[in-house]
């Protein structure tokens, strides 16, 4: 039996893919070592394994036509090509993935094999979810506190109503695609300085069909696809972040071939607003304190997410000191508690004083043995202070 690839499966060098599948299994059944009492059937079985598996393989394929047998082998010994011995894709029993062998043959004999839903290459006709689809959400902050439902419009794919989602009216006139002859692919040869390339691709006019029909329908041309406006509800849960996202199942793009939508994504963001900042389930506040409640203390009202509360402000607090209430910040998302809430206190120094407060400002300097200016250098020098 000669080495070459084309001449082992008996075909010509142009063969189409189906026509290599087609002789493969013709000489899988005849040379096989479980039917064949040949004392050389394994390795002819070999032979024909390796040769059925890179014809059908279009890089392989454009491989071996470039290089040639001798090369192309060689290269394959080296691991260049991808191995196929004993064990692998191309030995007698098969190997990764089921490619080849036995089970190779089996499928090719009971309706397995020959390329995508066993159509030879056509299009797959088995059922496929369709692709799933995003959209952005935006809620402020109580929302995101509290957890509600918020409603939103979307304009998406769907199936169109009209043909069913087939392209065509249900009273067209099938017949087979001219351009592929039914075959679904279209298959162009170019002669370069390396030999002869081979490039096969799905037919464009029947994408992959085999078949075409006498009109399209006149609300989706053809595609099956339409796009609609929808309008939907979403439930948002309290303690929700930004970057997070919900899913609405079926609500995507249609599937193929009868098989379910895909899911709609929708990526939420949280406006928290100018008065908080949010840092995970925790926030944080600015609060103004006076000076002297700065240096005697005080209790001064702090506004949360959800209502007012005291705060205690201890005597000799620091501009720009930070305090924590515990369990006042944002809910945690699908969890028990909440986060905290961080208060940083700023000392505000009045831009002006009346005579009165002047001078019991200046009398407390004194007492403390600084160096008054009158003229409003120690008034200046205690608001840099803060």
């Amino acid at each position: 039996m000669s080495e070459d690839f084309y001449d082992v499966l008996g075909v010509s060098r142009d063969a189409s893919e189906d026509e290599i599948k087609k002789a493969y299994r013709k000489k899988a059944a005849k040379h096989h070592p479980d039917v064949s009492d040949d004392d050389d059937a394994e390795e002819r079985f070999k032979k024909i394994q390796k040769a059925k598996e890179v014809l059908t393989d279009e890089q392989k394929r454009q491989q071996y036509d470039q290089l040639g047998h001798e090369r192309f082998t060689e290269a394959d010994k080296h691991g260049a090509t991808g191995g196929a011995g004993p064990g692998g894709a191309g030995g007698p029993f098969g190997g990764a993935g089921g490619a080849g062998g036995f089970e190779d043959i089996f499928n090719q004999f009971f309706g397995g094999g020959g390329g995508p839903g066993g159509r030879g290459g056509r299009r797959d006709d088995r059922p496929r979810q369709g692709s799933d689809l995003r959209t952005g959400l935006t809620v402020d902050l109580e929302e995101a506190f509290e957890g509600t439902e918020k409603q939103f419009t979307i304009t998406r794919p769907t199936r169109c109503d009209t043909c069913g989602g087939d392209g065509h009216p249900p009273d067209a006139d099938v017949r087979t695609c001219p351009q592929c002859n039914g075959q679904g692919q279209v298959r162009q040869v170019q002669q370069t300085p390396l030999g002869r390339v081979q490039q096969t691709s799905t037919c464009p006019r029947c994408e992959g069909a085999g078949e075409v029909y006498s009109e399209d329908c006149p609300d989706c041309g053809g595609d099956g696809i339409v796009r609609e406006e929808a309008t939907l509800t979403v439930e948002v849960p309290a303690g929700i972040r930004s970057g997070q996202s919900l899913r609405m199942e079926r609500e995507g793009a249609p599937g193929e071939n009868g098989g379910p939508n895909g899911d709609l994504l929708i990526e939420v963001d949280v406006d928290v607003g100018d008065h908080f900042e949010r840092d995970g389930d925790d926030l944080r506040v600015n609060e103004a304190i006076s000076f002297p409640q700065a240096v005697f203390g005080d209790t001064i009202d702090v506004e949360t997410v959800d209502g007012t509360v005291e705060m205690d402000v201890p005597a000799g607090t620091q501009s720009g000191e930070t305090f924590r209430l515990k369990g006042k910040g944002m809910p945690r998302l699908r969890r028990r508690g909440r986060g905290d809430l961080y208060v940083q206190v700023a000392v505000v120094v009045p831009e002006s004083l009346n005579e009165e407060q002047r001078e019991a400002l200046e009398a407390f300097a004194e007492a403390g043995g600084e160096d008054i200016d009158v003229g409003g250098g120690f008034f200046e020098k205690l608001k840099s202070s803060f």
